[in-house]
């Protein structure tokens, strides 16, 4: 039984995963589940055959491609800066429908994408005034985790065992208490030292990070089970999401050390 820390991956098909990642049943190696449409016809052959990394890697590329060319539009075009609160409430709202739905709409992701980029271009164009060259250092220290991450994954140097999901489940908990926290306690007057702003960063930074294992595993499952082609984009959104995760946890550390 396997369980991803990204709620994006519970609609995706064949396995056993619990938690998140519950599979309604176990493919046969070779055979992929039938999958019918909305008015009983079989998906596209190309949609029905069995996943691939590469279904993945290029998935995951348009939707990483359709939020830098977003974030960069609204970064530099003035008036697309009014989109912010539209495209804010936007990607919660994408971000939770694609997160429940059963079956991935490849529109809705990249519309999710999308506005999420509008969201991150205008954040850091924030910290760019403020902060000189914060943002390059931002994408390369989020290229930089990710990559390390997949490496340690490929390597066996950490192994994503039964333990370790209980732990990063425990840990999850916990990085949503601290986000709460960080986010109310300016509310009721309390300004947390930057020493402890930091802190927190960096817990979320290593829970972002560590998260990665746990969506790795379960796109590797997927694919050996034979889980179908199309739903690579619900996997590619599930890493998107955390990889934004990521960036702003990151973005905000950066701007701590810089003052």
């Amino acid at each position: 039984m396997r369980t991803s820390s990204n709620p994006a991956f519970r609609n995706l098909p064949t396995g056993g995963y619990a938690g998140f990642n519950a599979y309604p049943q176990q493919a046969q190696p070779g055979y992929p589940p039938q999958q019918t449409g909305p008015y009983g016809a079989q998906p596209a052959a190309a949609d029905n055959r069995p996943m691939t990394i590469d279904d993945v890697v290029t998935k995951t590329g348009i939707l990483l491609g359709t939020l830098v060319v977003a974030a960069f539009l609204a970064a530099f075009v003035p008036i697309l800066k009014l989109l912010f609160i539209p495209a804010l409430i936007a990607g919660i709202v994408l971000g939770l429908v694609n997160s429940f739905k059963k079956e991935p709409s490849p529109a809705l992701i990249i519309a999710y994408a999308a506005c999420q980029g509008i969201v991150l271009g205008v954040i850091s164009g924030i910290y760019a005034l403020k902060y000189d060259g914060i943002v390059i250092q931002a994408v390369v220290g989020t290229v930089g985790v990710f990559a390390g991450m997949l490496f340690a994954y490929r390597s066996g140097a950490i192994k994503v065992t039964p333990r370790f999901q209980k732990w990063m489940i425990g840990m999850l908990i916990g990085a949503l208490v601290l986000m709460l926290f960080r986010l109310v306690a300016p509310m009721f007057g309390l300004h947390l030292p930057i020493g402890i702003m930091v802190l927190i960063s960096l817990v979320l930074i290593g829970v972002a990070a560590f998260s990665f294992m746990l969506d790795f595993e379960a796109a590797s499952e997927a694919i050996r089970n034979g889980t179908p082609a199309r739903y690579a984009w619900q996997i590619a959104f599930g890493l998107t999401v955390t990889l934004i995760w990521l960036y702003l946890e990151i973005l905000r550390l950066l701007s701590y050390l810089r003052d």
